[in-house]
């Protein structure tokens, strides 16, 4: 973007953490007057690996951040954290229980931890996500986390942010590898068995191997692992962070696969962006001449094909 930056993307480009802690709110509140701003940092960004990470509620995914953000921060890295809440049911703001579980960090300046509100989306995902991403990876951030609400087996919206995602589960009564349904299985990159101090967890994670090994092949050619950790005590979480490195490093041998995943993130977001968009302007459209055209498909003399195509194109009243 050529010419003098944003006053406020210029202070988050600067490292300001008031700056973008401000910014992140005004997101969440879905603001367009920030566009201009995330559009600057877009495009100052770029460095960062963003790390998804899913899976049920209770499988302890914010002990286990907390686990990588010490492991990480010991080998020089800075780490944010975007750590998707529920929402409170009075404020509809976060709940910030990962927040808390996370709060020995809280005075690192090498750690940025946010915590947002589900809002009621399904993907497991806040709506602000992506731009929260942006912030944090042109703040110059080496890591981003990510992790999801933990709402079920829906969280796939993942798979549009993040680099990497990884699947935590437990064993569920020894090897109930049922439970562990396709469409979340899918979608992972490293499996990550967590308590394994729980019985039945080695027996579990061998099944959930000989399930993922009975796959489709993956194109870029990367045969994802299933790890044992212990995220309350920091076991396995080591021999994760070398595992997530190499997966990396099979990315970098393979960037066609790698371009081709990154095409897929930016169509998603794009038609994120886009949906977003067009509701506003639905919900902002002039009640009168809304209810009108309503009306109009309603008496069959006009069709919702009409008014969705008056909606992209900006001609409704």
């Amino acid at each position: 973007m050529s010419g003098a930056l944003p006053p406020a993307a210029a202070a988050v480009l600067a490292g300001g953490r008031r700056a973008a802690a401000r910014l992140l709110s005004l997101a969440e509140a879905g603001d367009s007057g920030i566009t201009t701003d995330i559009k600057a940092l877009y495009r100052a960004g770029g460095q960062a690996r963003i790390i998804g990470i899913t899976g049920p509620p209770g499988v302890g995914k914010s002990t286990l951040v907390d686990g990588l953000i010490s492991q990480l921060r010991a080998a020089g890295k800075r780490v944010a954290v975007i750590s998707v809440d529920p929402s409170s049911p009075v404020s509809g703001g976060a709940v910030l229980g990962d927040r808390i579980r996370m709060s020995r960090h809280a005075e690192d300046d090498g750690v940025f931890i946010r915590s947002m509100a589900a809002r009621g989306t399904l993907g497991g995902l806040a709506p602000a996500t992506g731009d929260a991403v942006t912030i944090f990876d042109a703040m110059g951030f080496d890591i981003i986390i990510v992790e999801t609400v933990g709402v079920g087996q829906n969280e796939v919206d993942i798979l549009s942010h993040a680099h990497i995602v990884l699947l935590l589960q437990t064993a569920h009564g020894g090897d109930d590898v049922q439970m562990v349904k396709a469409g979340i299985l899918e979608i992972a990159d490293i499996y990550v068995v967590n308590k394994a101090d729980a019985p039945g967890s080695e027996k579990f994670a061998r099944a959930l191997a000989e399930v993922i090994a009975h796959g489709a092949p993956r194109t870029d050619g990367w045969a994802p692992p299933v790890l044992l950790t212990m995220g309350i005590e920091g076991s396995g979480v080591a021999a994760l962070l070398d595992q997530i490195d190499g997966f990396f490093a099979r990315q970098a041998a393979a960037p066609l696969a790698a371009q081709a995943r990154q095409a897929r993130q930016v169509r998603a977001r794009v038609l994120a962006l886009a949906d977003a968009a067009l509701r506003r302007r639905l919900g902002t459209a002039r009640e009168a001449g809304l209810e009108a055209l309503i009306a109009a498909i309603i008496a069959r003399k006009s069709d919702p094909h009409e008014l969705a195509a008056a909606l992209v194109h900006s001609s409704v009243p």
